[in-house]
């Protein structure tokens, strides 16, 4: 037999070499030469045999030795290796230990196990509950519940410690094996802390809500709990307001900022008079400040209203004479009473500032100020239903005195909206269009493409003050935080617009026709908002004047 040698090996072993034979288990045998082999010249080379015998058939064989070319030891297919093999390598180079999985399986203690076997584990899980047992525990939990609806109070005797009710208890397995419950809630109730009281265990097992069983008030209902809990804010806010406003000197900064979550009812006539600058913060300054006032606008009347059918006046006078009536709330507005008061108001004011003189929508301004002042005296679950027919004669001469003070504060702010061609509205319209642009391009587009212009539907807005597409109450709402703003009604209603138009966003979208895109926004579906949307709309309002307000250039292409 010819027998080649290529570096001192035999080319003929190499041939018979089965390297199988390793992984079959032989190799283990040569794991202490292993690491000496690695550092001889021919194993580094690429792979080879070590020779430990002659080529011909002696007693002594080749041993097979991994070389950089062939794949590392696999510890998945040899984990037994690793465990079995106790010696520590007689080489000073020291190969990182690679840790398995089955290793870190057998070392780790999983949470959910509960001793098993996963043969009888998965026997368990692929068993079938009990028709009988669901049935009856799903009648069980609607014949509970059918009581709890029929006793709405709790009696709760002296002495008796509140535990959940039976039905609460998650229900039991089918079988007798209560190995499973183990895995769900032993992990709570193994706990010595934990298990100090009976009830606190199964209350944490559950894994649903239950109801409350401590009541507030003596009774269980979630509805009255949740009106309970929110008459208790309002009360509590109620409390702030009236300690403020009971101050010697009304502290203003602090006011508004109660004021710009909305104020609450009893206290709104003072808070408006004080935060539209009618009223002094100085509580004693107030009584001497309200008489003048009042008696400097008795005696406008008195000067000028009796010009109302002089040929310089009688075509304003005329136009607010038909304008009133076009005013809402009917109710309201139809009371003989109420019709005569807007008359003066607004014909005083319009001689009085021969500037502008009176515009149409200066008369809607009148009805906030009018309805809050009156609901002072009157109890009225609408605003929109105010009857001023039981109120005294003196008191409704003191509010048409303060209504009209009030609302001069709010037009002076902005007199431009109503001045000649009205260049303030002209100007907030095309600032609203430039900042939609930057804030929802898709509905700004979707305007141009089908010629729908700002002024169109946002000149009404600007011009009421989005009176005629917010229900009064809203408005009423709209117009607390507008106070407590610094410049509201002529700043801060410009992003207030923006978010309106924005809220609208996906109707707009859907629209494809001008005139239909034109009906849409002059006829807005607000009649059941409340003061919810309203604080979300001026949330929206708040967080675009926070982005765009100090840097006009922003919203500017």
């Amino acid at each position: 037999m010819v027998c080649i040698r290529f570096n001192g090996v035999s080319l003929a072993a190499v041939l018979k070499t089965d390297w199988r034979h390793w992984e079959s288990g032989q190799g283990q045998k040569q794991g202490d030469q292993e690491a000496s082999v690695l550092q001889h010249p021919v194993a580094t080379g690429g792979g080879g045999l070590h020779r430990s015998g002659s080529c011909g058939g002696g007693k002594k064989r080749i041993q097979h030795v991994y070389g950089a070319q062939h794949p590392p030891f696999d510890p998945l297919l040899h984990g037994t290796l690793l465990k079995s093999t106790a010696k520590m390598p007689t080489t000073p180079v020291k190969a990182k230990r690679v840790s398995t999985f089955q290793e870190f399986e057998s070392n780790t203690s999983d949470a959910w196990d509960a001793g098993e076997d996963d043969d009888e584990l998965l026997a368990m899980a692929a068993e079938s509950l009990n028709s009988e047992v669901v049935m009856e525990t799903a009648n069980r939990v609607l014949r509970n519940h059918s009581q709890r609806q029929g006793r709405p109070t709790l009696q709760e005797g002296p002495g008796l410690q509140q535990k959940p009710r039976p039905e609460a208890e998650p229900p039991s397995p089918p079988s007798g094996d209560l190995r499973l419950v183990k895995s769900v809630s032993e992990s709570h109730t193994s706990c010595p802390a934990e298990s100090a009281s009976d009830a606190a265990p199964l209350q944490r097992s559950q894994s649903l809500p239950h109801a409350a069983t401590v009541t507030l008030g003596g009774t269980s209902d979630p509805s009255t709990l949740s009106s309970s809990a929110l008459s208790e804010r309002e009360a509590s806010r109620l409390d702030k307001f009236k300690q403020l406003l009971a101050g010697p000197n009304t502290d203003l900064e602090e006011l508004r900022k109660l004021s710009w979550s909305g104020i609450p009812k009893p206290v709104r006539p003072m808070t408006w008079k004080l935060l539209s600058g009618y009223l002094p913060a100085n509580v004693d300054r107030r009584p001497a400040t309200l008489q003048r006032k009042q008696k400097e606008y008795f005696a406008f009347i008195e000067h000028y209203y009796d010009s109302r059918n002089d040929e310089v006046h009688q075509d304003t006078y005329r136009q607010i004479h038909i304008d009133i009536p076009r005013m809402s709330p009917e109710a309201l507005i139809l009371q003989p009473k109420v019709t005569e008061i807007f008359e003066r108001i607004l014909f005083i004011w319009a001689i009085r500032h021969p500037a502008s003189g009176y515009v149409q929508g200066i008369n809607d301004l009148v009805t906030p100020f009018f309805v809050v002042f009156i609901c002072e005296y009157i109890e009225a679950e609408e605003v929109d239903t105010v009857d001023v027919s039981g109120v005294p004669a003196e008191v409704l001469r003191n509010i048409e005195a303060d209504t009209y003070w009030c609302m001069s504060k709010l037009l002076d702010g902005i007199q431009d909206n109503y001045t000649f061609a009205q260049p303030g509205i002209q100007m907030k319209v095309k600032m609203l269009e430039e900042l939609v642009s930057r804030i929802d391009e898709q509905v700004h587009r979707h305007l141009d493409q089908h010629e729908v212009r700002y002024l169109q539907f946002a000149f009404r807005w600007m011009n009421n003050l989005l009176m005629r597409e917010v229900p009064l109450r809203c408005t009423i709402r709209l117009w607390d935080t507008y106070q407590s703003e610094p410049e509201g009604f002529s700043h801060f209603h410009l992003y207030v617009c923006a978010a309106f138009l924005v809220r609208w966003r996906k109707e707009i979208l859907e629209e494809k026709d001008f005139q239909e895109l034109l009906l849409f926004l002059q006829n807005l579906p607000t009649a059941h908002w409340d003061d919810e949307d309203i604080s979300l709309l001026l949330a929206e309002a708040y967080r675009l004047k926070f982005a765009f307000a100090d840097a006009p250039n922003h919203y500017k292409k």
